[in-house]
């Protein structure tokens, strides 16, 4: 019976997060970001962008600023993804790494940076609570060390390109 508790919310999980990267590939791959969420990041410390949003997403950048998110958004190097009950958010990092966040989720972007020459770079997302499924891009695939999940209880450390995290942790 235990297992069916962990289960059930898991594959609701990863059909969401199949659901949105099914959705995320068949978008144009050039965002057409709002003047607006451009200025909010500058190139340099802009880590990518919000390619789906489903339902009440919010952004909250390290000022502690929030936002509602849009398809096109830029996403600093610190930023917070707090998405409502029966939401979702897939965002894509410039190393094309792929964040998907289930309902009623918080997942902080701790730190991002990457050098897109050299493909150097790292990843730490903090999941305080709800669920979130990761593709690993450049960074991963070169330096799975650099890339790093925290929850309130464990740090995970990749070992493969594709893994779904869900915690219950209150932030």
């Amino acid at each position: 019976m235990m297992h069916k508790k962990f289960l059930l919310p898991l594959l609701g999980c990863a059909l969401l997060g199949a659901a949105a990267i099914s959705q995320a590939q068949t978008a144009p791959s050039t965002p057409a970001a709002p003047a607006a969420a451009t200025a909010t990041a500058a190139p340099e410390r802009q880590a990518g962008f919000v390619k789906s949003v489903r339902g009440d997403v919010k952004l909250l950048s390290a000022a502690a600023a929030a936002r509602n998110a849009v398809p096109g958004d830029a996403l600093a190097s610190v930023d917070r993804i707090v998405t409502g009950p029966d939401s979702s958010a897939a965002v894509v990092l410039r190393d094309d790494t792929t964040l998907v966040v289930g309902p009623s989720s918080r997942l902080d972007l701790k730190q991002f940076h990457f050098d897109a020459t050299t493909h150097e770079g790292g990843l730490l997302v903090s999941l305080l609570r709800g669920s979130m499924r990761m593709i690993t891009g450049l960074i991963g695939k070169t330096n799975p060390d650099a890339v790093r999940v925290e929850t309130q209880t464990a740090t995970i450390g990749i070992r493969g390109t594709d893994f779904i995290v869900q915690t219950d942790g209150q932030p």
